[in-house]
């Protein structure tokens, strides 16, 4: 019995990967609208590790197209091109298009720059993947092909995610033609390597939405970093009629959750907010707080004032301890 079992699991492999040869339909995952094609495994990826299911797939890399495309072999011999999911790195066999990228100028010393970045993300795949046996999973939220035809997959190396990876070195931004599962975890990560400007941003924007004070500063306590990556002033339409369009979202960029009870959130007019007990940010992980009235929930909080607190033209977000000691800073505007 179990060497029958055996057979059809070995079975059940070979026909997966013998569909990465099949025509597919190439609905472009560069389009927000697209869905899962039938028999598409479950996105598995839980940045920034991950445990690949079962049903995922193990494939050698036999070549390295550039920082975000490789070339792979299934067990049954058959080749592919696989796209990354969720990510894009600067081109090495195109011209670069700054505006991609927050904060590159659109000169031609930004276009050489992330050239550089692009070949320098291309070595780093050549370095950890050439002719390694990885994990390829995909996204519920996203078609088997993109395109131009290639798989769209997460690449798992030892249980990591080579994906994500690129985005926490500062090596390619989020790809945000996509509306993969993972959108929200990944625009943290960039953003967190934006704002502490690490790899490509460090060396090619020479001006960024998340400045100064934004780089994670560590909490008083001894604990993970907290730090603003979004203040979000200006609400659609009247302030005063769309309170909660008024926010500042807070992120950990540590390993560790965060724990926030007792801590406070004031502006330069002393206008105070203290987190509730049971606050938390759990690794990577991001918490909203909105000025107007709502149910607490889901990553959101709600200040309750009456009238906006963050001031269009320019402010201060200052967040204190529970020991009332200042662990953020953040001027923004003016």
């Amino acid at each position: 019995m179990a060497s029958r079992a055996a057979a059809v699991a070995l079975c059940c492999l070979l026909v997966l990967a013998g569909c990465a040869d099949s025509p597919v339909p190439t609905d472009g995952a560069d389009s927000p609208s697209a869905t899962a094609t039938p028999g598409s495994s479950t996105a598995i990826d839980a940045p920034p590790a991950a445990t690949p299911k079962p049903d995922a797939v193990e494939v050698e890399v036999i070549d390295i197209v550039d920082g975000d495309t490789i070339d792979v072999r299934f067990p049954n011999g058959s080749k592919d091109t696989v796209r990354l999911l969720g990510v894009d790195t600067p081109e090495v066999h195109a011209e670069n298009d700054p505006t991609e990228f927050p904060g590159v100028p659109d000169t031609d010393a930004g276009r050489n720059c992330l050239r550089e970045w692009g070949e320098r993300a291309s070595q780093y795949a050549e370095d950890e993947l050439a002719g390694e046996t990885v994990t390829l999973s995909f996204d519920e939220n996203e078609p088997r092909r993109g395109y131009y035809g290639r798989l769209l997959a997460y690449v798992h190396v030892d249980g990591d995610s080579f994906n994500y990876g690129l985005i926490t070195k500062g090596l390619a931004r989020r790809y945000d033609s996509s509306n993969f599962q993972y959108r929200e975890r990944y625009g943290t990560a960039e953003g967190i390597a934006r704002g502490t400007g690490t790899g490509l941003w460090g060396a090619c924007a020479t001006e960024s939405p998340r400045t100064a004070t934004e780089t994670p500063i560590p909490a008083a306590d001894g604990g993970p970093p907290l730090w603003v990556s979004e203040i979000h002033a200006d609400a659609a339409g009247d302030d005063r009629e769309n309170l909660n369009g008024e926010y500042v979202t807070f992120a950990n960029a540590g390993e560790e959750t965060l724990d926030l009870s007792g801590w406070t959130v004031s502006d330069e007019a002393d206008h105070t907010y203290t987190f509730p007990e049971g606050t938390e940010i759990p690794p990577n992980g991001t918490l909203t707080l909105h000025t107007g009235s709502g149910e607490d929930g889901d990553g959101h909080l709600y200040w309750g004032e009456g009238s906006p607190v963050w001031n269009n033209g320019g402010d201060t977000v200052i967040v204190r301890n529970g020991s009332g000691e200042t662990v953020i800073e953040r001027e923004y505007g003016g």
